[in-house]
Parts: structure tokens; sequence; C-alpha cells
């Protein structure tokens, strides 16, 4: 059993899986924070350009 928790211990390979997990959601959020953001500023552009065309 002491075997087991010392190769656990020792072991790397979950922490690579752990860091691209963080990374993995790091981008996400600049993904959809970029999305909102850009959604927010287009919807008003092509507002104001409507209302100038009438």
């Amino acid at each position: 059993m002491l075997q087991h928790i010392y190769r656990l211990w020792r072991d790397e390979e979950g922490q690579d899986i752990a860091e691209y997990a963080v990374m993995l959601a790091v981008i996400l959020v600049l993904v959809v924070g970029t999305v909102r953001l850009i959604g927010s500023n287009a919807n008003t552009v092509f507002s104001n350009a409507a209302s100038s065309i009438q």
C-alpha cells in the first residue's frame, strides 16, 4: 500500500492533465469575454448605422 502512495506522489502525469485543464479554462474565459465584448460593440455599430440610414 505504501508503495502505491509513493508511486502516486512521484507520478507527474496527473500534474500535466491539471495544467492543461487550467490552461483550457483560462483560454475559454478569454474567448468568451472577447466574444461578449465584440458582440456588444458590433451591435452598437450596426444600430448606429441603421439609425443613420433611416
